[in-house]
């Protein structure tokens, strides 16, 4: 066993399989236990880590189709020996008996706690960070520019589609066109209900402010009040001395500056993150000029879309509840559907945007977005989509786009008001699934088939896996071990364990709570109410033991290990304090009739009236006096 590993993950493995085995004890046999695990030792002594991020997450998957009466299971096309007369496998074989048939179609009464304990199994490291070859690097870059080719097309299709639309006389705008034209209709009810949602918006009207993320133009927090390029496309519309500059104090002591300042259109640059075992995220950080209206306009069109009746029921950013339960309830009564989108964010075409946004908002969206990027050799690619993920109005133009088709095409109101969107995740009425699908993919959408879940008992949307109305999402382990002490694998571990143990999994929860005190020493349960990561539950001998009463506060204090990320702090000049001071403070955090929120805008007024940084990306241990929770007192 690797010293640097003592985490084992077929020891990990193994108990997830004894605590599957001793909770189903009295429908399976547990005289299969001691024969399944020696399978399993012999699949990972002979295919190494890769049996357990890949070969049993391809089983998954093709498990999952099965539920959702997309394809049987076949044991043999995925590798797995098979049993006897049967296309189910013979790994966890006698699971897979109480789910499907033997032909790997769904049985008529299956079993909802196995299919949640064969999801775990096959799921518990499908998402391990591990490191992956210089060839899947190039593989996402590949697969970026092969979506921009395959935006020539679809954005010929939108000016095809715009043309007609403006050619049409005013009379005829509410009139059926014929049907040849079934797009061009949709595009115009579309568009038509784009209108009315931002008929009283004013784009202008936004507090702009730099988001935490990395910028194509490399300055750090602390360096990005400090203007060293606006791009004259922005200015065009957001004029600088409105929306760059705190005052006009500001503007005239930095006169001098402005006279020089370049307004090149810089162009964006691709950066590639780590995601998990099967590759890296393209991710695209925008100049810092564009991000700081994208990040303004963004807030406003989603306050604007979360309030306004049109929307509030079937659209949302900040709330996946709906979408959850959506999932839930269509996995229970048939009646919904989970629809994936596939590379969501890369397919929105320019074009589109265009074709469907207001002029007056259509304008300013356009503005502030990066029309190329730098790609990591350095190549610059112009771009055909409104705007990768990276940029802020991605998400926001994504999902209103999906709204507006959807709604333009459904057949009545019922179903216009059961269309629930949240990004790429959709859900829609069984009866329109098809017809949602077709109308996505005519407006250069891509549906991800195998991950759609349009018939069976299994449905997926916002992290909720769905099985005949029970929860059946696995808890996966993303963080890899390391027995050198690390914030991160501390605070991952702790709420891997924590969820492995409301599952019911208990020998898991152990092996990994075991693994963690022998590391870490004592760490807090949480029935300590400290605010710092605790254990669900936590033996008396191994819970923190040095503690101190605060006369002041009138409590008990415990000395334990907390987590915190470095603050840095940054001297900038008294007009970028003073403009970053108006930008991020919120207009609405100032309410004269609740003490409460006068609290909170004096705390905020002192944060931001100091240059202090907090470097989310480094987090580190800390060692801190923490009491628990306040507890009111009558007096």
């Amino acid at each position: 066993m690797d010293p640097k590993n003592s985490l084992d993950e077929f020891e990990v493995i193994a108990a997830l399989l004894h605590d599957v085995y001793y909770t189903l004890g009295d429908a399976i046999s547990i005289a299969q236990l001691g024969p399944t695990l020696r399978k399993v030792r012999s699949r990972y002594a002979a295919e190494g880590l890769s049996f357990l991020t890949k070969s049993l997450p391809k089983l998954g998957k093709a498990f999952d189709k099965a539920l959702s009466g997309y394809a049987p299971l076949n044991a043999v096309a995925l590798r797995f020996k098979p049993q006897n007369n049967s296309k189910l496998p013979k790994l966890f074989g006698e699971l897979f008996n109480r789910v499907l048939q033997p032909d790997g179609t769904l049985l008529p009464q299956p079993d909802v706690c196995s299919v949640g304990a064969i999801r775990q199994l096959c799921y518990l490291f499908y998402k391990y960070k591990l490191p992956y070859a210089e060839e899947t690097e190039n593989e996402v870059i590949a697969a970026f520019l092969k979506t921009e080719d395959d935006l020539l097309t679809v954005q010929q299709r939108m000016n095809n589609i715009r043309t007609a639309l403006d050619a049409l006389l005013p009379t005829r705008r509410w009139k059926r066109i014929d049907a040849s034209s079934d797009l061009v209709d949709i595009a115009r009810k579309a568009r038509v209900l784009l209108s009315k949602l931002f008929s009283s918006f004013d784009p202008h009207d936004i507090y702009p402010c730099h988001g935490p993320g990395a910028v194509a133009t490399r300055q750090q927090l602390w360096d990005k009040f400090h203007w060293s390029n606006v791009s004259a496309n922005i200015t065009r519309t957001y004029p600088l001395d409105e929306y760059f500059y705190s005052s006009l104090g500001h503007i005239c002591d930095s006169v001098d500056s402005i006279q020089t300042l370049p307004s090149e259109d810089l162009p964006a640059r691709v950066i590639l993150v780590p995601k998990d075992s099967r590759g890296p995220r393209l991710i695209s950080c925008e100049p810092v000029d564009y991000q700081w209206v994208q990040q303004g306009l963004s807030k406003a069109i989603v306050n604007l879309v979360e309030r306004h009746p049109l929307t509030k029921w079937n659209v949302s950013f900040t709330d996946q509840k709906p979408n959850q339960f959506g999932a839930l309830l269509g996995s229970k009564t048939g009646k919904y559907v989970t629809l994936d989108l596939k590379e969501a964010s890369d397919r929105i075409s320019f074009g589109l945007v265009r074709l469907l946004f207001p002029s007056h908002v259509f304008t300013c969206l356009a503005s502030c977005r990066s029309s190329s990027t730098v790609l990591p050799n350095g190549d610059i690619q112009p771009l055909l989509k409104f705007a990768p993920m990276g940029s802020s109005l991605c998400f926001p133009v994504l999902a209103l786009s999906v709204w507006a088709i959807l709604t333009a095409v459904a057949p009545d109101g019922d179903t216009r008001e059961r269309i629930r969107v949240y990004g790429d995740d959709v859900i829609v009425p069984t009866a329109f699934a098809e017809d949602a699908m077709i109308s996505l993919e005519s407006f250069g959408l891509v549906i991800n088939r195998d991950k759609s879940c349009t018939s069976g008992l299994f449905r997926e949307s916002c992290g909720v896996d769905a099985f005949n109305g029970f929860n059946v999402t696995p808890v996966r382990f993303r963080t890899v071990w390391s027995s050198t002490p690390s914030p991160e694998v501390y605070t991952s571990y702790i709420a891997y364990a924590n969820a492995l143990r409301r599952k019911q999994y208990y020998t898991t929860y152990e092996r990994v709570a075991g693994e963690l005190h022998r590391i870490y020493g004592a760490i807090p349960a949480t029935d300590m109410l400290l605010a710092c990561p605790s254990l669900d539950e936590v033996p008396d001998e191994m819970r923190p033991k040095r503690f101190r009463i605060n006369h002041e506060f009138q409590r008990k204090e415990w000395l334990v290990r907390n987590v915190r990320s470095p603050v840095i702090n940054k001297r900038i000049n008294g007009w970028e304090m003073l403009l970053r001071y108006f930008t991020e403070l919120s207009p609405t955090s100032a309410r004269p009739d609740n003490s409460s929120s006068r609290c909170q805008l004096y705390k905020r007024q002192r944060k931001l009236s100091v240059c202090e940084y907090t470097r989310r990306d480094s987090a580190q241990f800390t060692r801190t006096w923490c009491a628990a929770e306040m507890q009111q007192t009558s007096t």
